[in-house]
């Protein structure tokens, strides 16, 4: 590897000649200021936070897309540069509404963070144009174009790491703005609601469509109010308190929910045991059936309204099954309410979620059952942390509890649904089993684990040799599905998830404020999960008791009518715009 030498305040150092100076630069520890960076998706230098003064340059330079070069002298904090900072910073603010203490990001937002460390207090650029009306209509994520500062982060991920572009620049100068095609709102196009644009969002100009206010509600009349919360909660909520990131909470989260005010607290992973015993079935009876292949899994919605919009050729190779939190709304509402002699009509369910598109798919007409929605709320992570916060309940001091049992009980399979290769891991330990016969001591699959974002493997199981893919963000969905419809793969069973790193990193996860840790961060919450299904005495969803007890007492067999009745849907074709 070829290498260069260069200065940068006053440190000699010798780099790779491919990289940046801001690369340069974070190798010695020196920290240049970035707001539309994003590694390898974001690499635009439009934002010039990050300038720099280079020796015998006229003006200061973008150090985010300036290359090394040999010889080159650098200073990344000499005065020229901390003025210009300062007075971008101030244009900066000049334009994005200053509402600091009403918006969704106060004390987590990078402009604001970028101020205090610049010591920019008063600006002195005045913004006179027309307030930009707020798009509320996605059931998902709110647009708010007067926060925007034109970054470009929210346009890269959408179009170059999701592939559907529903968001980008248009106007030159001071008329540019990020909107949708002929500004419609979101709800009218085809967002998959992943929001993977929050994330990225240095601000907030966009944020998730906040339910607090409904759950609050409903827990204050007279409802019979339940919630179930996902795997991948439980190992990113504390980081809402300070807690070291992967940290499993849920006997803390637990005792949290039962403080709101809740009359019963679910596991979700229930369900997710559930959902491997349906989707397990359905599977081997297209194998065995010569039925529609490869079968494809449905438990992220984002995913799921991505195939609907730009690969609905794919309809047919997705499995029927709801999604995990959905499937335990419509049994909460059917055995629960029978076994417990409860009014269907006054339980109100309540799903905590990673995922902003949940939000999304618990109104599809599609998911109810009779004429009962299956969950009639759904909150973020986030949100869940606002409602703890809202209660003044000292979140680190409590006391760990267990979920309530009837739908409590789960396996070390069903926690690891919340990383990338979860769902396919759990699904091989059920089926391995059950075309074997027997009780096999394999419990990991190494092959699908990790975060490369398409991963494929051959599992030999007895006399079958199942082919297996894993892809993990849309935009390698896409890419995966190009391939078998071309011919250039050809697989039994495959798992996607709308997000990168799956539900560990979906939109409604706790913001990781230097993006550069975000790979970092995601490993963490997967260790935790990997971590809470090692130390779980039952980690194969078959072997769960309760699940058991559920086909005894009230399903009977699994994909029959009535398992097909509750636990099952279907899905459209849906046009891009």
């Amino acid at each position: 590897m070829e290498m260069v030498n260069l200065t940068i305040d006053g440190i000699k150092v010798q780099v790779p000649k491919n990289i940046t100076v801001l690369e340069a630069a974070r190798g010695i520890n020196i920290h240049i200021p970035t707001l539309c960076f994003l590694k390898q998706i974001n690499e635009v230098g439009s934002c010039r936070m990050c300038v720099v003064e280079v020796k015998g340059a006229r003006t200061l330079q973008a150090s985010c897309i300036l290359q090394v070069q040999e010889g080159m002298e650098v200073w990344t904090a000499s005065k020229k540069v901390r003025e210009a900072r300062a007075a971008i910073l101030e244009l900066i603010l000049a334009r994005h509404e200053r509402e600091c203490l009403t918006c969704s990001r106060n004390l987590n937002c990078e402009l604001q963070k970028l101020s205090e460390e610049m010591g920019v207090s008063d600006i002195k650029y005045q913004n006179n144009r027309e307030p930009y009306a707020i798009d509320y209509a996605s059931p998902s994520i709110v647009r708010d174009q007067n926060k925007c500062i034109l970054c470009g982060r929210c346009v890269s991920v959408c179009k170059d790491v999701q592939g559907t572009g529903v968001i980008d620049f248009a106007g030159r100068g001071i008329e540019a703005v990020v909107t949708t095609p002929f500004d419609k709102s979101l709800s009218e196009l085809a967002c998959i609601n992943c929001g993977q644009c929050i994330k990225v969002c240095p601000v907030g100009a966009l944020r998730e469509k906040d339910d607090r206010d409904k759950v609050w509600e409903a827990l204050e009349d007279d409802k019979y109010v339940i919630c179930q919360t996902a795997p991948a909660v439980r190992v990113a909520l504390g980081e809402e308190f300070g807690m070291p990131v992967g940290t499993n909470v849920e006997g803390k989260m637990v005792a949290a929910l039962r403080r709101l005010g809740f009359d019963k607290v679910f596991d979700t992973d229930f369900a997710a045991d559930l959902t491997i015993i349906e989707e397990g079935t359905e599977l081997l009876g297209r194998i065995k059936n010569n039925g529609k292949l490869p079968m494809i899994t449905s438990c992220s919605p984002g995913w799921i309204k991505y195939c609907e919009h730009y690969h609905n050729d794919f309809l047919d190779n997705l499995s029927s099954c709801k999604s995990p939190h959905q499937m335990l709304g419509a049994l909460t509402k059917s055995y629960y309410a029978e076994k417990m002699k409860i009014d269907p009509k006054k339980i109100f369910v309540v799903s905590i979620m990673p995922c902003t598109a949940k939000k999304y798919e618990s109104t599809r007409e599609e998911l109810a059952v009779n004429e009962l929605r299956d969950v009639d709320a759904v909150i973020t992570t986030r949100e869940l942390a606002k409602m703890i916060k809202e209660a003044r309940i000292d979140f680190k001091s409590l006391d760990n509890q267990s979920f309530d049992k009837v739908m409590g009980e789960s396996t070390g399979a069903a926690v690891i649904f919340g990383a990338t290769g979860g769902v396919m891991e759990a699904a091989l330990r059920t089926v391995a089993d059950i075309l074997t016969g027997q009780d096999l001591e394999q419990i990991e699959y190494a092959p699908v684990r990790g975060l490369e974002g398409i991963k494929e493997a051959s599992v030999k199981i007895g006399e079958l040799d199942v082919k297996v893919a894993v892809a993990h963000g849309t935009g390698n969905a896409g890419r995966l599905l190009d391939r078998i419809r071309k011919g250039e793969a050809n697989y039994h069973f495959i798992e996607i998830m709308g997000c990168q790193g799956g539900c560990i990193n979906g939109g409604g996860q706790p913001i990781i404020m230097d993006k550069e840790k975000t790979e970092e961060v995601c490993k963490q919450r997967i260790q935790g999960l990997y971590n809470i299904d090692r130390e779980m005495p039952l980690r194969k969803s078959h072997t769960n008791p309760e699940i058991k007890a559920l086909y005894d007492e009230y399903l009977g067999e699994a994909n029959g009518h009535k398992a097909h009745q509750l636990l099952h849907t279907h899905y459209v074709k849906r046009e891009r715009f």
